[in-house]
């Protein structure tokens, strides 16, 4: 009863989740009035907000997780981690997607090297290294290692995202004015946008913590050799391949 009492709760909030999105866009394209200058392709304005600040919240966490299993070496803190560097990147991807798109509505380029663009850029380029670094290095504790020093070095980006239109001269507005109705369904759009992407970082979070599970048991009922197959069709997207004692044991590389 408990378990399906959880079950129950997981989806109902989901539903709302993808009904506060639904109204969110619902807002964007009947709700806010239309730009007078740039037209309907203001309306990109709402997605892009609400994934670029998804995208630095996602970057924060990671960079906590990160320093708390640099610390203590405990896996769960990496879970964090690679999930909020996984649903960051995807944040930041759109972020720059989106913004490219409005900047060649607004400023006629589809990129430029302004600040606060160099900075998000950096941002995204951060997320990517220390993916690649989980998919490409063998040993998945040093993998995950690195990759938290690499979130370490995007937490000092943030500020200079930041203040980056304050600190320097761009074309990226700092703060541009908005009537109270598209402020409030800027708000809407981050809330809607922002939970659905925080559900997707909690819902990865438990896939990897399932999969580290998964390998104790693997390891506990083969004598203390985990299956070589079940590791790697697991990815590389945890630390280890976890013994009974809780002691790190690399996962096995593939020959």
């Amino acid at each position: 009863m408990a378990g399906y009492s959880r079950v129950a709760t997981v989806g109902l909030v989901h539903l709302l989740a993808g009904a506060l999105a639904l109204a969110a866009v619902i807002a964007i394209f009947f709700v806010a009035p239309t730009e007078k200058t740039m037209g309907p392709v203001q309306k990109i304005l709402y997605l892009h907000a609400a994934v670029a600040w998804f995208a630095l919240g996602a970057c924060l966490l990671m960079g906590v997780a990160a320093l708390g299993y640099l610390a203590t070496r405990r896996p769960a803190w990496d879970h964090w981690s690679c999930a909020a560097a996984e649903t960051g990147w995807l944040a930041a991807t759109l972020t720059l997607i989106t913004g490219s798109l409005w900047a060649h509505a607004a400023w006629n380029t589809w990129w430029t090297w302004d600040p606060r663009l160099t900075t998000v850029f950096l941002l995204w380029a951060l997320y990517s290294a220390g993916l690649l670094i989980r998919q490409t290095v063998p040993d998945a504790e040093r993998a995950a290692r690195l990759s938290a020093v690499l979130a370490l070095v995007a937490l000092v980006d943030l500020p200079l995202i930041f203040l980056a239109t304050r600190w320097f001269r761009g074309m990226h507005p700092v703060a541009p004015a908005m009537p109270p109705v598209m402020r409030a369904v800027l708000g809407l759009a981050a809330a809607g946008f922002g939970i659905v992407f925080l559900l997707l970082l909690v819902e990865r979070r438990a896939q990897l913590a399932a999969a580290h599970r998964l390998d104790r048991l693997e390891w506990e009922t083969s004598d203390g050799e985990p299956d070589r197959g079940l590791c790697r069709s697991l990815g590389r997207n945890r630390v280890v391949c976890g013994a009974p004692g809780g002691a790190p044991t690399p996962a096995p590389a593939a020959h």
